[in-house]
């Protein structure tokens, strides 16, 4: 095992140039060429952003509905009341409640990769902050997921809405897809993704926003990208 995993190493090192920046559509290609793993690989961007993370103003957070999806099921919790727990069923929501799912989850339940909210539950719903918090599950208005409109919600997270958030070094990860997916289809994923973060740039920084973008599969080499 550990000969084939040395052979498809020097096989991935080979294909990528460390020197070179490359475009984008070749980048993937590339990644797309190298010998494969026994499953799936996503496809992540990393960014370094020139941004200074002690600033407040500096925040950057956002989210971007994928038109191809990530190719990763999404299983939604929806904590609600009343008339929105029908909704987010007939949405798809894959678990709903009010008080009894708040229950389930202090009780250690955590079969979920999304939560959406109304936002008549968040008093409610705040005492999981150190449950959710962490794993960045705890819903929120800038990225919608506190919002009445649960079914909109609901459907943008099933259709491929991340959310990219700055953490502490001032780089930024995101999964834009699979392998699996054609180029065009990362190239879009990919390509909405940069434009948006552009987008998101600080009124008041100075001087370069992103400083660098990498691209890397799962179990790949990561390529510099020119931005």
């Amino acid at each position: 095992m550990e000969r084939a995993q040395s052979k498809r190493y020097k096989e991935c090192a080979k294909a990528v140039d460390k020197s070179k920046a490359y475009g984008l559509k070749d980048a993937i290609r590339i990644l797309k060429s190298i010998p494969k793993t026994k499953f799936d690989q996503s496809l992540e961007l990393a960014f370094d952003l020139g941004i200074d993370t002690k600033k407040s103003e500096h925040m950057v957070r956002g989210t971007v509905v994928l038109p191809h999806g990530t190719g990763k099921k999404v299983r939604v919790a929806v904590f609600c009341r009343g008339d929105a727990e029908k909704q987010a069923l007939d949405a798809g929501a894959d678990f709903v409640g009010a008080q009894e799912l708040i229950d389930k989850v202090t009780g250690g339940w955590m079969d979920f990769d999304c939560v959406v909210a109304t936002p008549d539950m968040m008093k409610d719903l705040s005492k999981l902050g150190k449950v959710l918090g962490p794993r960045g599950l705890m819903p929120s208005p800038k990225t919608g997921t506190v919002t009445q409109n649960v079914a909109q919600a609901i459907k943008d997270v099933k259709a491929g809405k991340v959310e990219f958030k700055a953490d502490k070094q001032g780089g930024i990860h995101v999964a834009v897809g699979k392998l699996s997916f054609g180029e065009d289809q990362l190239y879009e994923n990919a390509s909405l993704l940069i434009e948006s973060l552009k987008v998101a740039r600080p009124a008041s920084l100075k001087g370069d926003f992103i400083k660098s973008i990498y691209i890397s599969s799962t179990m790949g080499p990561g390529l510099k990208v020119a931005a």
